[in-house]
C-alpha cells in the first residue's frame, strides 16, 4: 500500500465528509444520507472508486459502530434501563411486531428465503437513536411529554438488538439448531451477567475509569469498550452490543464528561462506517429496487406512527405528543445499515444491500424533514385540544 496514495484518498474522503456534513447542517437534514451517497460515489461502480484506502476505512467503519452504541449506552444507567423496560413493556412490543413484519414479509415475498426474512425483518424494525435524538433536540421537544415515551421504546428496541444480533449472526452464519442455541444462550447470559454487574457493581467500574485528566479518562472508556467489544465477539456478541452495555455500566457525572469526550471520535467515526457501507454497494443495482425501497418505506413511517402513538396514547399524551412521538421514531439509520452489512458479507441476497442503503436513505433524509414540515400542523392540533 503506497502511504502517498492512502493519506490523499483519506484526506479527500474526511474533507469532502466535511464539507457534505456542513450541507446537511445548512439544509436541517441529517447527514447520514450525504455519507452513503459519498460512499456509493467512491465505492465499485462509482464516480472515483478507491484503490488503496478500503481496508483502512474497513476498520475505521467498525470502530464507528463501537463508538455509536457507545455514546448511546452512556445516554442510559442500568436503573433507567429497568424501570423503563417494566413501564412501557406493551408499546416495545408492539413496535416489534408491527415494524419487523415489513421486512421479513418482503423478504418472502420477493423469494429471497427464510435467512433473508431474519436480516430484513432487523433492517426494517430498529429507529435510528441517534437521528431521533437529533431531531428531538432540534425541534425542541426534549421537554414534552412525549419524550420519555419515545426515549424507553428506543432503549427496548436497543435491548432487542442486543438479543437479535447473535441470533441474526447464527442464522447468517448456517448453524444448526444446537450450534444456534448455544450461541443465543451466550449471549443471552453474556448480556444478563453484564447488566446484573452494571446494576450491583457500576460504582466499582465507574471508580476505575474516573479520572480529573481528560486525556486519562478517554483512554480508559474507550480502551474498556473495545476490550469488551472483543471479548463479547469472541463469545459471539455483536462487538457493538458490548460496547452499548459498557455504556450503560456508567452514569452520572462521569458519563457526561465521557459523553462530551467522544463525540468527536464517534462523529468521525461514524461517517467512516456509513462511508463504508456506500462503499459495498454498487450504485448501478440501487435503480431497480428504488421502487421497492419507497412503498417499504411508506409502511414503515405508517407502522411507526402507529406505534408511537399508541405507546403515547397508553400513557395519557395529547393527540398532539401521539404525532410527535410517531415521527420521531420514523428514522433509520445505524443498526439497519449494520445488519444490512452483516447479511451483506455473508452473501444472503445480491439485492438485500442496495434496498437497505435506499430504504435506509429515504428514511433517514425524510424523518428530520417530516418532523419540521408537520411542526406548524401539530402546533394547530395541540392548540385544539
Amino acid at each position: 500500500m503506497h502511504a502517498g496514495i492512502l493519506l490523499l484518498e483519506l484526506g479527500a474522503v474526511l474533507l469532502g465528509l466535511g464539507v457534505l456534513g456542513a450541507l446537511a447542517l445548512r439544509g436541517g437534514i441529517s447527514p447520514i444520507p450525504l455519507y452513503l451517497i459519498a460512499g456509493l460515489a467512491f465505492g465499485t461502480g462509482g464516480i472515483l472508486p478507491l484503490a488503496t484506502s478500503e481496508e483502512f476505512i474497513e476498520v475505521g467503519a467498525e470502530l464507528g459502530v463501537i463508538m455509536l452504541l457507545l455514546t448511546l449506552g452512556l445516554e442510559y444507567n442500568a436503573d433507567e434501563l429497568v424501570t423503563s423496560l417494566r413501564g412501557n413493556l406493551r408499546g416495545g412490543l408492539v413496535d416489534l411486531v408491527l415494524n419487523a413484519a415489513p421486512g421479513a414479509i418482503a423478504a418472502l415475498l420477493l423469494g429471497w428465503g427464510p435467512v433473508a426474512a431474519v436480516a430484513m425483518a432487523g433492517v426494517t424494525y430498529a429507529t435510528s437513536s441517534g437521528i431521533t435524538a437529533k431531531v428531538l433536540s432540534d425541534l425542541g421537544w426534549i421537554g414534552n411529554r412525549e419524550t420519555p415515551v419515545v426515549l424507553s421504546l428506543l432503549v427496548f428496541e436497543d435491548l432487542t438488538m442486543a438479543l437479535y444480533l447473535p441470533i441474526l449472526t447464527a442464522v447468517l452464519a448456517g448453524a444448526s439448531l444446537l450450534s444456534g442455541a448455544v450461541t443465543v444462550g451466550i449471549a443471552l447470559a453474556t448480556v444478563s451477567v453484564v447488566l446484573v454487574f452494571a446494576l450491583r457493581y457500576g460504582r466499582l467500574i465507574e471508580r476505575f475509569v474516573a479520572s480529573p485528566n481528560s486525556e486519562v479518562l478517554l483512554l480508559k472508556v474507550v480502551g474498556l469498550a473495545l476490550l469488551v467489544a472483543g471479548i463479547a465477539q469472541q463469545l459471539q456478541v455483536s462487538a457493538a452490543v458490548g460496547a452499548f452495555l459498557v455504556g450503560i455500566a456508567l452514569s452520572g457525572e462521569l458519563a457526561e464528561g465521557a459523553r462530551a469526550l467522544l463525540e468527536p471520535l464517534r462523529d468521525l467515526f461514524a461517517a467512516v462506517f456509513f462511508v463504508f457501507f456506500g462503499l459495498q454497494t454498487d450504485p448501478k443495482a440501487i435503480l431497480p429496487v428504488a421502487g421497492l425501497a419507497a412503498l417499504l418505506a411508506l409502511v414503515s413511517m405508517i407502522t411507526k406512527l402507529v406505534t408511537g402513538a399508541y405507546a403515547a396514547r397508553r400513557a395519557g399524551i395529547a393527540k398532539a405528543g401521539q404525532a410527535r412521538a410517531g415521527i420521531a421514531l420514523i428514522p433509520r439509520g445505524e443498526f439497519n445499515i449494520v445488519i444490512a452489512g452483516l447479511a451483506v458479507a455473508a452473501g444472503v441476497h445480491p439485492d438485500l444491500g442496495p434496498l437497505a442503503a435506499a430504504y435506509v436513505l429515504i428514511l433517514a433524509a425524510f424523518g428530520p424533514l417530516a418532523a419540521r414540515l408537520v411542526q406548524p400542523l401539530i402546533t394547530a392540533i395541540a392548540r385544539r385540544t
